[in-house]
């Protein structure tokens, strides 16, 4: 994935590869212009993210998606998407920062932790592995690169607890951004739906897998069904597998014989 084609316009130009993968680079409350990136933000949440924010406000998911996201419409692929509902103020901040900083700084979002550096990733077509490349986003308000201290980019990832993120991350990300998302028919109602339901609303999802006919369905080893029981990350994992197999058409779920009959 071409971080050209996926980085939102406004940072386009500011944008620069991280070539030896190695910066300079803190921010700390004693940084002029702390939190100053926590206002005007159109951040966009992945299911992960939203995970992660609605445990710990200890919210179910549809209370949190009511809460704190707004929605907008992907027409290129026809999907639902949501961003973080910024604050009504006069600087739009984001409704989790304070004067000390994020509250909710352990579980922030994915782009609240990578930054000031962005990722661009893409599976390889023959192995499959995930290939990525990171840039430097060098926005003008920043003075935490004056500060001395370095870093490589796999330093980073690991000091911002990035690693799970990044693996649930990739597999959404190659759901939404397949060629078949892009390509006639588009999906419908009950398709976009599905998406909605699986991506972002966790606690509804984990009532259609246990609730309705999906276990009778769906062959699934006994230690995956009882993680999806008590895991939120497990459930994420076998709702990208879902949504490969409803949407995709990819053999990512195998049913049960004689499944027609349960």
């Amino acid at each position: 994935m071409m971080i050209e084609n996926t980085a939102p316009d406004a940072i386009q130009g500011m944008l620069d590869p991280l070539g030896d993968g190695e910066f300079c680079f803190e921010c700390h409350p004693g940084v002029p212009c702390f939190t100053e990136c926590c206002r005007d933000l159109n951040l966009m949440l992945t299911p992960y993210d939203i995970v992660r924010l609605k445990n710990r406000l200890k919210l179910e998911a549809g209370v949190f998606l009511e809460r704190y996201c707004s929605r907008s419409f992907d027409e290129q692929r026809n999907l639902p998407m949501l961003a973080l509902k910024m604050r009504d103020d006069a600087g739009r901040t984001c409704p989790f920062v304070s004067p000390d900083g994020c509250a909710l700084y352990e579980d922030r979002p994915a782009a609240c932790r990578i930054y000031p550096l962005a990722r661009a990733s893409r599976v390889h077509p023959v192995h499959g592995t995930v290939q990525e490349d990171y840039f430097v986003l060098h926005e003008k308000h920043c003075l935490g690169f004056e500060e001395k201290r370095d870093w490589s980019s796999h330093e980073w990832i690991q000091d911002q607890g990035l690693e799970l993120y990044h693996e649930l991350n990739d597999l959404w990300m190659a759901i939404i951004t397949h060629p078949r998302l892009r390509q006639p028919p588009p999906l419908g109602a009950k398709q976009q739906q599905m998406f909605f339901l699986a991506s972002y609303n966790v606690d509804r999802f984990r009532e259609f897998v246990l609730q309705s006919r999906f276990l009778r369905l769906f062959n699934l080893p006994a230690h995956e069904e009882e993680a999806v029981r008590e895991s939120d990350e497990a459930l994420l994992r076998l709702s990208f597998r879902w949504l490969n197999f409803s949407l995709l058409n990819q053999p990512a779920l195998s049913l049960r014989e004689n499944a027609e009959d349960r």
